[in-house]
């Protein structure tokens, strides 16, 4: 695993346990957005992109957070301490993402990402300071989606593509793709699978 770029996101200074947001590119090939550099009682650590973890209601099945103390579907009551409990007596809450699989992986990503964020607190000290941080948006824009809405051309990846034009509304009684002169359907009685359906 080769970390070729590291790119931050400071944050308000208002903020005082969240730092700064990063992203990471491995082998110049695959990014991970969405780190967070955070700043914890023992010192800064990257926390991984997680997801929140969730249960479902044992009274109507509906899905809930962890911290949910009603459900989100029936308002039935939900026991507050069904999250499992990690060593230190913690609710565990989330789930990471992505993330390194060995500590000796994630010691060298955090080193990168914490040496990454110094030098750009230092950067964000200099006249005419520009985060870099989205320019992850752009970069996709220009290299592999150059798009002309309502035009007829897109580019997509160096190859040309002919864009299809808007889409126009079926005619009453006819299925895609079957000409305006075919026979109608057949109406449907009554008594018949599906009657009423048009």
């Amino acid at each position: 695993m080769v970390i070729t770029e590291v790119r931050i996101k400071l944050c308000e200074e208002n903020n005082e346990r969240l730092l700064a947001f990063c992203s990471v590119t491995f082998n110049n090939e695959f990014v991970v957005r969405d780190l967070k550099i955070i700043e914890g009682t023992k010192g800064t650590f990257v926390a991984m992109p997680s997801r929140k973890l969730t249960d479902r209601c044992t009274h109507c099945v509906g899905k809930n957070h962890l911290r949910a103390r009603f459900c989100n579907s029936c308002g039935h009551r939900l026991d507050e301490n069904r999250a499992l409990r990690a060593a230190d007596g913690r609710a565990k809450l989330h789930a990471d993402i992505a993330h390194p699989i060995h500590s000796s992986a994630r010691e060298k990503l955090q080193a990168a990402v914490v040496r990454a964020y110094q030098e750009e607190k230092e950067r964000a000290k200099t006249p005419g300071y520009v985060c870099r941080y989205d320019d992850y948006d752009s970069d996709y824009e220009e290299a592999d989606a150059a798009i002309t809405y309502g035009g007829v051309v897109a580019e997509m990846g160096g190859k040309v593509l002919k864009a299809h034009g808007p889409h126009q509304p079926a005619q009453r009684g006819t299925h895609m793709g079957q000409p305006a002169d075919a026979p109608a359907v057949k109406a449907r009685t009554g008594d018949e699978f599906g009657a009423g359906i048009l």
